[in-house]
């Protein structure tokens, strides 16, 4: 067999093989429009948990959320599923390193010139708002193609502690 043949059928195999692993786990459904939102759900965030705790949705569905903290923290409301949060928290612990996420604030000026030259930390993410004690945002979402979803603050040891919600998706 010719080399570049082979080598050509391994590199078909391997990005045909990246892309249906990729889609996979990137299942999460997508930003929403005002327009076709189902309904509104308020989010509460707390040190270290969220209200509610669970979240049924049904396939398909455009959820407004209205995410407030009411922590004394800075918290994420992050929709995705467990890998991507693990992928997302190194992000999050640059943002520390490069003093723009504190405890208990933002570095938003910072954030905004940065992110200039890292996109990544300019936390511009359509499925997560991250907010300082007492800020407010909304995040409308549609869940169509998604599963394995929880909903998760991936500031730096919240995840660990537990600050992870459930998605339950009726289809």
């Amino acid at each position: 067999m010719n080399i570049n043949l082979l080598l050509s059928l391994i590199l078909s195999i391997s990005v045909s093989m990246t892309t249906v692993l990729a889609d996979k786990n990137m299942m999460i459904g997508s930003k929403g429009l005002p327009k076709d939102v189902n309904r509104v759900i308020k989010v509460k965030m707390y040190d270290n948990y969220y209200e509610p705790k669970n979240f049924d949705v049904k396939s398909g569905e455009t959820i407004k959320f209205e995410v407030e903290n009411l922590g004394g923290l800075v918290h994420e409301f992050n929709i995705g599923n467990a890998m991507m949060h693990k992928k997302h928290q190194p992000e999050m612990q640059r943002m520390v390193d490069n003093e723009i996420l504190f405890a208990d604030t933002l570095d938003r000026e910072k954030m905004k010139k940065m992110s200039k030259m890292d996109k990544a930390m300019g936390h511009s993410h359509s499925n997560s708002v991250l907010l300082q004690p007492k800020e407010k945002q909304v995040l409308i979402w549609k869940f169509e193609n998604a599963m394995d979803l929880e909903i998760a603050c991936n500031v730096p040891g919240h995840y660990e502690v537990g600050m992870i919600a459930t998605v339950n998706i009726k289809y």
